[in-house]
């Protein structure tokens, strides 16, 4: 899933591709915990606090890794645009780019909806609007629905929306930057551009903040793509970047160590800082999509690989990853199933013994998932690539949790 960059790649990229992978894998994994966290945090019998009672553990379980997988995918599908805006590569139609993602995101995506919501409303026409919503990716926008159904699919609905944007502006791009003399001038514009798009969600949640005084439980105001869009807007400028400087400028080993430890280190004091309505909680993902790129930078723009990413190269982490839409799709289901037939150890001691047991039950779940449903729709992608271009099927949108419950607790999903 983290797969083959777009376009003719960048060498280094070409060497990372197991890493991003890794990354994919460590981050679903961290995901199906921490949607166990929240389980256990927000809707225990015997109310509302954290399985664990210690801060520094809670902020580890809750540091978010929704703008890693936004960071990520933006910079994968940006690339042919990027190369073709710098250096006159070429990109795929948008009718072909746009088919390639649905055959690749939306059949699984519509029978999880189907099956899931059938389940929980057995008796006709049941709740109709949250079924037409979720189809087509509204539901974000809806505050009492957002995390019905597929509570994580909220994410989703704004990857629907940077695919749009990205057909839209990037031909835009392209066009403006050949119109230029030089190729520092086209970084230039290219750079400007994503700077703007991350500006204007910061801008938005300063508005929304401090001007309208809207609380950060008003979930359509905060997790829209008017606010969120900023992590696309730092992966786009990643590809900018990246492209722009080719080989030059490679990192060794001291610096992607440095690099690595100043960003993680930053995640994890955003995640332990962060509270209600503070500063951290409030611009927690414009920062956090910083930090991710950083991360990423480390990991993509290096001389040679590193024996820090061992990890990440791990068969048994890159195997989560190419399972980890499955896995995003089926993992909270599947949680909630095991939960409501008692198959869950009660009380916060039942936490470590719970991700047991659904990591037992969703991983071989989301691999069949994998082989039976989002390895054919790979294989309908490619066959519309017949000159073997750039396999832009593997990087699809991956799972993303939902808000921690230390900071915006969501409502019980439909049962």
């Amino acid at each position: 899933m983290a797969g083959h960059p777009a376009g003719g790649g960048v060498r280094g990229v070409k060497r990372s591709t197991l890493e991003l992978q890794g990354f994919r894998g460590l981050a679903a994994l961290s995901t199906v915990v921490f949607h166990i966290w929240q389980q256990y945090y927000t809707y225990d019998a015997e109310g509302s606090h954290p399985p664990v009672e210690n801060p520094w553990v809670g902020a580890l379980v809750s540091l978010e890794v929704i703008d890693l997988f936004f960071v990520m995918s933006a910079y994968l599908l940006t690339l042919s645009y990027a190369r073709a805006a710098l250096d006159d590569g070429s990109t795929r139609p948008a009718r072909v780019f746009l088919f390639r993602r649905a055959v690749r995101i939306l059949p699984l995506y519509f029978l999880a909806v189907l099956v899931v919501w059938a389940s929980r409303n057995p008796t006709l026409p049941g709740d109709w609007r949250d079924l037409v919503e979720h189809l087509t990716f509204t539901h974000v926008f809806d505050r009492e629905r957002i995390f019905y159904t597929l509570g994580p699919s909220w994410s989703l609905s704004l990857e629907i929306a940077f695919y749009l944007t990205l057909v839209a502006l990037g031909p835009l791009a392209i066009r403006a930057c050949r119109k230029l003399p030089t190729r520092r001038a086209r970084v230039a514009l290219c750079a400007s551009g994503c700077l703007l798009l991350y500006a204007a969600p910061v801008a938005w949640i300063i508005f929304a903040h401090y001007v309208l005084g809207i609380p950060h439980t008003n979930w359509p105001v905060y997790f829209g793509p008017q606010a969120r869009f900023g992590g696309f807007a730092t992966g786009m400028a990643l590809a900018v970047l990246l492209v722009a400087l080719g080989e030059r400028g490679r990192i060794g080993g001291r610096s992607v160590a440095l690099l690595s430890a100043l960003s993680l280190t930053g995640l994890y004091a955003l995640s332990y800082l962060s509270a209600p309505e503070n500063f951290a909680h409030t611009y927690y993902h414009p920062l956090a999509a910083l930090l991710w790129s950083v991360l990423l930078f480390a990991t993509l723009h290096i001389r040679q690989r590193v024996s820090g990413h061992a990890l990440l190269r791990a068969r048994s982490v890159t195997t989560v990853g190419l399972i980890s839409y499955s896995l995003y799709i089926w993992h909270e289901p599947i949680m909630l199933q095991l939960d409501k037939t008692g198959l869950l150890p009660s009380g916060p001691s039942g936490f470590p013994f719970a991700v047991l047991i659904v990591l037992a039950v969703a991983i071989p779940a989301a691999t069949l998932s994998y082989w039976l449903i989002e390895y054919p729709g790979g294989l309908l992608a490619r066959a519309m690539d017949g000159a073997g271009r750039s396999r832009e099927f593997y990087s699809e949108p991956s799972p993303q949790p939902q808000p921690s419950p230390s900071r915006t607790p969501s409502p019980e999903p439909a049962r």
